[in-house]
């Protein structure tokens, strides 16, 4: 069957589709996994930490793979063994194996990332005009979806891995049907030449220049901080702490990638009309205030609110960090990008050990303040970013975290 960039864009949002439906589908049953582990708050979040630090270690590896298997090859066959990632995490015995799976599954969902964004990269160009946001929302709305799934089986008493086992072959089995669709032949030579870091020219590294990166990388990473607390701890600190039922704990997560699909869907015209920087510090704003009030007054009701008012906040951030990184001058293409997309992973990393360790010695209560901290870090650092409103180039989210 011939390919076109309709079928193309299609294969492409399907794989985000898959990407995100099968993180999410694990996350309701974290509470019941910590639980039949007898894990600690900390002992938790290293185990969970375990993901984003596969993440880190495999993640420069992606350029490498697709310059050689392809985009498309590679994002199905990582996206295969991150799904045996996930089954691992629902068989886990122990802590060790937890950890084991999780960073299993991170190294595989980095390449998954890389390699899905590559290829809608290249769909993108055969379109004229950028749609890498509208991959990223559909990768929202795969993990309401996968949260949804997931919740509802935990529900219904379906034993964890019996539920991964669903899960891998539903997601794997879309998947793989995309490949027939995806577009043939080789990367074309300026994307599969990845740009390295270290390949810098003499003087690139300026004080100001290393400055105006890490505040990109700041307020990607709080962006990053605000995700993975609504992925990790939503779930336990409503059914912990606030004794909501299994179903209703998973909404936490929902209402978080529910309200980021929103926002991803809006952020564009946003963007356009009011610039980068307007845009982020509202987003910051909203996240502070509204999970700084659920933690305040802490309800159930209020709680998931908070949550989905985190996803709605965060929703644009770590694409205008990477168009903010991809526009440093005297910086060659491509290199500031690598570096924040690179370094944004050490939120993902940082954040539930952190966490887990605040909760073990107060609550996890106290320990969620960090999400409105990071709503306030953006706040502080979006100067950085520009406030112009012209339309960024389609280039500049080709390596987005989905």
């Amino acid at each position: 069957m011939s390919t076109t960039p309709g079928r193309a864009r299609f294969a492409v949002a399907v794989l985000f589709f898959t990407n995100g439906g099968l993180f999410a589908n694990l996350l309701p049953r974290y509470p019941e996994i910590k639980e039949g582990l007898d894990l600690s708050n900390a002992a938790f979040g290293s185990a969970v930490a375990a993901y984003p630090l596969g993440a880190l270690v495999a993640g420069l590896s992606a350029g490498v793979l697709i310059q050689r298997f392809r985009s498309s090859r590679v994002a199905i066959a990582a996206t295969l063994l991150a799904a045996v990632g996930f089954v691992g995490a629902g068989l886990a015995p122990a802590w060790a194996a937890l950890a084991a799976a999780l960073f299993l599954a991170g190294a595989m969902d980095s390449i998954t990332d890389v390699a899905q964004n590559s290829h809608g990269l290249r769909v993108q160009r055969l379109y004229g005009r950028s749609i890498l946001n509208s991959f990223h929302a559909v990768w929202s709305a795969g993990a309401v979806l996968g949260g949804a799934m997931g919740a509802g089986l935990a529900a219904l008493g379906v034993p964890v891995t019996t539920h991964m086992v669903i899960s891998a072959v539903v997601f794997g089995a879309l998947s793989a049907s995309s490949y027939r669709w995806l577009l043939p032949g080789p990367e074309p030579r300026e994307q599969a030449e990845a740009v390295e870091p270290g390949s810098v020219v003499r003087g690139a590294w300026t004080l100001a220049r290393v400055g105006v990166l890490l505040a990109l990388v700041t307020i990607a990473a709080g962006g990053a901080v605000a995700e993975d607390s609504g992925a990790s701890w939503a779930a336990i600190y409503l059914s912990d702490s606030l004794g909501a039922t299994t179903f209703v704990a998973g909404l936490g997560f929902i209402a978080l990638q529910g309200l980021q699909f929103v926002g991803r869907m809006l952020g564009d015209p946003l963007v356009d009309r009011f610039g980068q920087r307007q845009v982020a510090r509202a987003g910051g704003l909203i996240v502070t205030l509204g999970m700084g009030a659920a933690l305040l007054v802490p309800t159930i009701p209020g709680t998931i609110a908070g949550f989905g008012l985190a996803g709605l906040g965060i929703a644009t951030l770590i694409p205008a960090a990477m168009h903010g990184a991809d526009e440093i001058p005297g910086l060659p293409p491509g290199v500031g990008l690598t570096v924040v997309s690179w370094l944004l992973r050490v939120g993902f990393l940082v954040a539930p050990p952190v966490v887990g360790a605040v909760a073990d010695a107060t609550s996890l209560r106290v320990g969620l303040i960090v999400v409105p901290i990071a709503g306030l870090l953006v706040i502080a650092f979006s100067g950085v970013l520009s406030s112009s409103t012209q339309e960024r180039t389609s280039d500049s989210t080709a390596q987005q975290s989905a």
